[in-house]
């Protein structure tokens, strides 16, 4: 956090003091520039990509970690280390007086959660690669690897491309992955993150690397917890035995034990209060479905889908007893522009891929299935907040 940052966060608007200061620094969703003890995978991943240093590509490998490990905090963190470095290094040859080859690989991230095409993906790894904007119409996939191949088939150091969240119900699945890569020219190499062990998988077929992130320990969960705070919420806002009590809770997860804090400072904030309390905190806990589902692949689905959930969010109780009421009652709230079918269709379909859940309704008078209610696979109180922060 630079200087300029700490004194925008002691300015105020009006005069009086806020609880929470930047709901950034707060998010489950908003990774950070140096993510908390991770320098051991930090080690292990620039092992595995050392031969970049010396102009060389690496072979493909696989990071994998539970649900909350840091996986994405980590290889986010490192490739935008990685992008500046090479960013940089273009720069110096290209000023020189003497013109010499590019000496290191390009670094490319792509978010399977928002990239669920075979077109997506290669644009998005295209428009990493040059610097002008590449057109999202006008141009057919196969002019894209036509594209790719003719940029990267002069490069003598190709590129390295990390491809997160692996696996995840609404992405690419292992397969769809190789297929794409059997798109793209021979000098680039994959890091593929997801949560599955490869064991018995088609990534062992196709990785030399398999690179395991564990849970995160408790007391390193509390100083990132403290960390977030530090820069999210006023000065001594959260104690450590709160801190301590969320790692607890969360045992190693890091977006659960985040979604709590966020939680729990947007309810005392709510309440005007300029200190979290224990009440904050176990009202932010009861409101976390265990298991709950990421928010990042809630905030990943398209627009309409979003709004749906929004409006599903504040619906009251006995607007949700059936998924016909739940339809009723969002197809008919101001804003929504969808049709009863289409909005049903949207609810049935993010039940499929976890994001919200039938359950059968224990009320039933008539004959037949008994009707089932909508419920949330995530806390309503983190998503609406960071629904509308992003509108």
């Amino acid at each position: 956090m630079d200087i300029d940052a700490r004194i925008q966060r002691r300015q105020r608007q009006d005069g009086r003091p806020r609880l929470i200061q930047d709901y950034d620094s707060l998010s489950p969703v908003v990774h950070v520039d140096e993510p908390s003890d991770r320098g051991p995978i930090l080690e292990q991943l620039l092992d595995h990509l050392d031969p970049v240093f010396e102009g060389k590509l690496p072979p493909n490998a696989y990071v994998h970690g539970e649900f909350g490990a840091g996986k994405s905090a980590t290889v986010t963190a490192l490739f935008a280390h990685l992008e500046r470095l090479s960013t940089e290094t273009r720069s110096i040859i290209h000023t020189s007086t003497r013109a010499a080859p590019p000496t290191f690989p390009e670094f490319v991230y792509v978010d399977m959660r928002t990239t669920t095409s075979e077109f997506a993906f290669y644009h998005g790894v295209l428009d990493a690669l040059v610097d002008e904007s590449v057109p999202d119409h006008g141009i057919s996939t196969e002019e894209l690897r036509e594209r790719l191949h003719a940029l990267l088939g002069t490069s003598r150091t190709g590129a390295v491309v990390a491809i997160d969240h692996v696996g995840d119900p609404e992405g690419i699945d292992t397969a769809g992955l190789i297929d794409l890569f059997a798109g793209l020219p021979s000098n680039v190499s994959w890091l593929a993150v997801g949560r599955t062990d490869p064991e018995g998988t088609a990534l062992t077929r196709y990785t030399a690397t398999s690179i395991r992130i564990d849970p995160y320990r408790r007391q390193v969960l509390v100083d990132l917890l403290m960390a977030r705070a530090s820069t999210g919420l006023a000065q001594q806002a959260l104690d450590h035995d709160l801190a301590r009590r969320i790692a607890d809770w969360a045992e190693g997860n890091a977006h659960d034990a985040l979604t709590a804090l966020f939680v729990a400072a947007d309810r005392a904030n709510q309440a005007g209060r300029s200190r979290l309390t224990e009440r904050d905190l176990t009202e932010a806990i009861e409101e976390i479905p265990r298991p709950s589902v990421s928010l990042g692949r809630v905030l990943a689905l398209p627009a309409n889908k979003q709004l749906v959930l929004r409006h599903l969010v504040d619906l009251d109780p006995e607007d949700r007893v059936s998924v016909t009421a739940t339809t009723e009652a969002i197809s008919s709230r101001p804003g929504v522009d969808l049709s009863p079918g289409t909005v049903k269709r949207y609810l049935y379909e993010m039940a499929e891929i976890a994001i919200v859940e039938r359950v059968q309704s224990e009320r039933h008078n008539g004959k037949g299935r008994p009707p089932s209610r909508v419920e949330l696979r995530f806390p309503p109180t983190a998503f609406r907040r960071l629904y509308d922060l992003q509108q």
